[in-house]
């Protein structure tokens, strides 16, 4: 199953895909998509309205936006496939590297994408999202993060590598400008994305192949990620990980790689849909 929300931002309408590829209004069943709908058993809601078929078309729109709204808080993985910790020069981490993105980065997949002021290494990320669907506190065993995970979603993680490497602190600051996470264009339920680490990613900046990886490669899988964020943080439902990239980064590649203003990003995951987002200046 595929959920999105469409419409102008702040005033999004909840949707699902149907078996026949029409966009269905979920408004009479939910407010939004967000963390209280995925928490109170929404999703099941919305399988059984479509199997009634009683679910209205949407109508026509003109944007999409993020399949999730206002997520509590968004965890990135960072050096997770050794393709990419290679080329950035950095060693095979022992644990998951773990940092903090803001909630407000958040934006639609065709959203405009801004350059921050002053910046010359504007970098970009395909990245598997998971989406929490149930509150992960100490689970047990990764085993067990399958059951919190409402589902995946595409992320692209937008860096500004001399804010997050070079200026000094946390990497948080070079991650959480804003618009830095374009998300969507939906949320697909696990039983229809099937092994989350059998998945291609790839992304183009302006028509060019830029990266072109597997989840297979990640050093800590989907599930192992999960059950290790909740010995050390609560996470709820709604909440958003981001769990790494393969190689094929501006940083690994050279100054002249890093973005612009008019450039065009594309990105792409296996089942997941694809986005496209058009870079301005801030």
């Amino acid at each position: 199953m595929k959920l999105l929300r469409v419409g102008p931002p702040g005033r999004e309408r909840p949707c699902v895909m149907g078996p026949d590829g029409r966009t269905l209004d979920l408004s009479a069943l939910t407010a939004d998509i967000d963390g209280a709908f995925l928490a109170r058993g929404g999703v099941e809601r919305v399988r059984s309205a479509l199997a009634e078929g009683a679910l209205p078309e949407a109508g026509p729109y003109e944007r999409i936006g993020a399949p999730v709204a206002r997520p509590g808080k968004i965890i990135c993985i960072g050096l997770n496939y050794s393709d990419h910790a290679e080329e950035t020069g950095a060693a095979i981490p022992a644990e998951p590297v773990v940092f903090m993105k803001a909630p407000n980065t958040v934006v639609g997949p065709e959203d405009e994408v801004l350059v921050p002021r002053g910046s010359v290494k504007t970098d970009y990320e395909v990245e598997l999202a998971v989406v929490l669907g149930g509150t992960a506190r100490y689970l047990s065993s990764p085993a067990e993060a399958a059951g919190v995970i409402a589902g995946y979603a595409i992320a692209n993680d937008v860096s500004e590598r001399e804010f997050q490497n070079e200026r000094g602190g946390q990497w948080d600051k070079g991650k959480s400008c804003e618009t830095f996470n374009p998300l969507g264009p939906w949320l697909v339920t696990p039983d229809e994305v099937g092994d989350p680490q059998a998945l291609g990613l790839r992304l183009w900046v302006n028509g060019r192949l830029r990266q072109n990886g597997g989840t297979k490669n990640q050093i800590f899988g989907v599930h192992h990620v999960i059950w290790y964020l909740s010995q050390f943080m609560v996470l709820e439902p709604g909440d958003v990980v981001n769990t790494g990239t393969p190689a094929g980064v501006a940083l690994g590649i050279g100054p002249e790689a890093y973005l612009r203003a008019g450039d065009v990003v594309e990105v792409e995951i296996d089942g997941l849909g694809r986005q496209r987002q058009r870079m301005g200046q801030a």
